[in-house]
């Protein structure tokens, strides 16, 4: 790692937090489960790339980690679809069959908008921000998907 940091909009990542990266991207774990660009469309065509070569890789590796059936893959591309972080990432979540009740449910729990839902499903009583020390545990446990050459992946 080359930094004891990374940024995320306004917000400081420790590196202990980050299970992988690329020359354009990174991946880390979420403070409360469920590019320094603002918006999708500023992004360059090698950064798009990156960033969904990225999240395919990630994904089909958590997918295994999870004993998940399925995956998730959102954006949320500014204020009014959502986003909190003013930057560009993709949210890659592991699925098993019914985790919820009506499968798009997950949008409106995903979606700070959805405040009627999250008070229904409790989410913001469930969710607690972690610990440093939980989340670079399962930091860890995520880079040793990696630890496999890449070529084994495309």
């Amino acid at each position: 790692m080359t930094s004891e940091y990374y940024t995320f909009g306004p917000y400081k990542i420790s590196s202990k937090e980050v299970f992988y990266t690329t020359p354009l991207s990174f991946a880390f774990v979420n403070l409360r489960p469920v590019l320094p660009v603002k918006r999708f469309v500023d992004l360059t065509a090698e950064e798009t790339n990156d960033l969904w070569l990225a999240a395919k890789k990630i994904g089909g590796q958590l997918e295994i980690f999870h004993k998940a059936s399925s995956l998730t893959f959102t954006i949320q591309d500014g204020p009014d679809a959502g986003q909190t972080v003013p930057h560009v990432h993709v949210h890659i979540l592991p699925r098993k069959a019914k985790d919820f009740k009506n499968n798009d449910e997950i949008y409106d729990a995903i979606d700070e908008k959805g405040k009627e839902l999250k008070q229904k499903l409790n989410l913001d009583q469930e969710r607690k921000d972690r610990s440093l020390d939980e989340m670079t545990q399962e930091a860890d446990d995520y880079r040793k998907l990696f630890s496999i050459p890449d070529s084994l992946f495309l």
